[in-house]
Parts: C-alpha cells; structure tokens; sequence
C-alpha cells in the first residue's frame, strides 16, 4: 500500500461521516478522469448511497458586461491551481499530475530552487497534518472540477512561484507585510507556523474573490457550484485562523504576524478596508476574530482585479507577479491601479 493511499485511509476512517456528503457531489459532478494526487479520492467512492448526479453544463459565451462564465471559471480556476499545488507539495511532497495542468494558454511550471523548494512539511502537530491533508485533497477536487466543467475552454496552469527561498513570492510578501526583515526569507514549508501563515495568505483571498466572482456569473448550475466552492474555502479559512488563534495564545508572533499579513493585504487592495486580523479589541479586551466580516456579519467582498493586486503583490495595473510571475492566462488576468 502506497503513503499517500495509508494517509487517505487513515483521514476517511476518521471522517469520511462528516465530508460524504460534499464530496460525493464534487465526485459525481466532476465525473471519472482523476489521476495522480487525485486518484486517492477513489477511496472514498465505495458506498452505496442513492446519488444525483449534477449535470455539468456548457459554459455560456454569453458576456456580463465583457467577461462571459468562462472567464470566471478560468480565473477560479487558476486561484485553485495555486492553492492545490501549495497545499499538495505541503502534505504529501508532490504536485498536481501533469494531466491536470493542461489547457489553452501558456502552461507554466511550479517554481522550485536549490533551498526552500516546494515539499512536503515536516509537521509536528499531527492535527495540523490532517488538517493540509483534508484542505490539499478538497482543493485538488476543486481543480478537477472546474477543468470538467469547463471543457475545451479550460486554460492551462500558468506559471506559479511557491518557492520558500530569498527569491520566492512567500519571500516577497512576508518582507512587504513586515512578518521578516527586508533581507530576511519566508519559508513556508520550514514549520507547521509557517505553513499557517502562508495558508492565511491564500485562504483569505479565496473567500473574498469566490463572493465576488459568484456575481458575475449566469448561469444558475454555475453559480451554485461556485457557491458550494466558496463554502469550502470559507471552512478551510475558518479554520486556518481558528488553529493560528489558537497557537498564538502561546506564541503571540503568531497573532502579530497574522495581523501584518492582513495589513498588507489591504494596502494591495485598495485605499477600503477590506481586511481583518484573527483578533479583535471588544470592550478594552483582545479576542478572537474567526470571521472577517461587517459589521452585519457579513464576509467582504474582493474584485477579481482586487484579487490579482494581492495575488501579484502589486498594486499598480499589471498582468504577471508575485504567486504568478508570468499572470494568468484566459481574458482576466490585469490587476487594478490601488493607489
């Protein structure tokens, strides 16, 4: 039996009650074709449940404005590649299969250096383990889904930058957020806090561009599917600020560190505050911040333009930098002017 096959075992028994249900969807949905890091979802495919399937719909040519449900899925899509090959690598030591990488546009590859290349991290919190092993598998479902639903029109991977050395994006963007000094190195890989923190980067910005997308979206099978996605990332950011809270009662860098990530994120975005912290000050005392949102509770909302500022850690109108140093393929793929 293979390592990766041992650790699937070992999270279903623990929770396939709680993810059937979703994860069925995304299977059925997304049809057969899964190979590689994903062919390890076949595990969970042996019951007997009574199942409907979803069909998958062709994506519309017809525009919102200038940008056509295709576009959207394209750009969701290649936010998934990012967070499916960073959290891949982190879990398991491996990236996506080839197969999942292909597509319309210039294909890139994954970034890799001598030191702090993209690998598996050595975790000393066995929780924190399961945790990137559920989260990787949910993302690499993701991708999978979005490629069938797309069809001929799914673009290619581009290039994407997860090293952990003095010229990687995690580098670049703990330097501008103050997390390390201006000649320090973030290597996300190097420890469960690390991983956290870098998993905070991403999580985030997923939220807030699936509530923002969801609304450019018109066909309905979409925009549910898109919600359900948006769920899921919810959860998982839920979660990754949940844990960081958590460990920074102990290691306050943890919350400060968190905090200047957050910062950082709204200087890329716009002069609007968008961005919160996992703590907040009520009535004098620090407590938690689970949910970033306004003051009706509600989650905020990024533009895809906003996303790529953070994405591209600029905040000028470009289309390449940062996580994607080449930019996006498909149609939206320019930053906005932030300021």
């Amino acid at each position: 039996m293979s390592e990766e096959r041992f650790i699937l075992d070992v999270i279903d028994e623990a929770s396939a009650k709680r993810r059937t249900d979703r994860r069925r969807f995304m299977r059925m949905a997304a049809g057969a074709g899964a190979v590689g890091g994903l062919a390890m979802l076949g595990a969970c495919n042996n019951d007997d449940d009574d199942v409907i399937v979803v069909p998958t719909p062709t994506p519309t040519a017809t525009a919102t404005g200038s940008v056509t449900d295709a576009d959207v899925l394209n750009f969701a899509l290649q936010l998934e590649y990012l967070e499916a090959q960073f959290y891949s690598y982190a879990a398991f030591g491996t990236g996506l299969n080839a197969s999942l990488q292909t597509g319309t546009g210039t294909q890139g590859s994954v970034a890799t250096s001598t030191s702090g290349q993209p690998r598996q991290v050595q975790f000393q919190d066995p929780l924190v383990a399961q945790y990137a092993r559920e989260i990787a598998m949910d993302e690499m479902a993701h991708v999978n889904f979005l490629r069938q639903a797309l069809g001929t029109s799914v673009v290619a991977q581009p290039a994407i930058n997860l090293s952990g050395d003095a010229n990687g994006a995690f580098t670049a963007a703990a330097r501008a957020a103050g997390v390390v000094t201006s000649t320090g190195t973030f290597d996300p890989y190097a420890s469960d806090e690390n991983f956290l923190l870098a998993a905070y980067i991403f999580e985030d910005v997923g939220v807030t561009a699936y509530m923002g997308g969801v609304t450019l979206l018109t066909n309905k099978t979409y925009v549910e599917a898109a919600a359900g996605i948006h769920a899921a990332e919810a959860y998982h950011a839920g979660l990754i600020r949940s844990v960081l809270y958590r460990k920074g009662l102990s290691n306050a860098s943890l919350i400060t560190a968190a905090g200047q990530i957050s910062d950082a994120r709204d200087s890329l975005d716009g002069s609007t505050d968008l961005d919160q912290g996992i703590v907040a000050t009520v009535n004098g005392q620090q407590v938690a911040n689970i949910v970033p949102a306004d003051s009706n509770a509600i989650a905020f909302v990024r533009t895809p333009q906003q996303v790529l500022n953070v994405v591209y850690l600029n905040k000028a109108a470009v289309t390449g930098g940062g996580f994607f140093p080449s930019g996006l393929n498909g149609n939206v793929r320019t930053s906005a002017a932030s300021g």
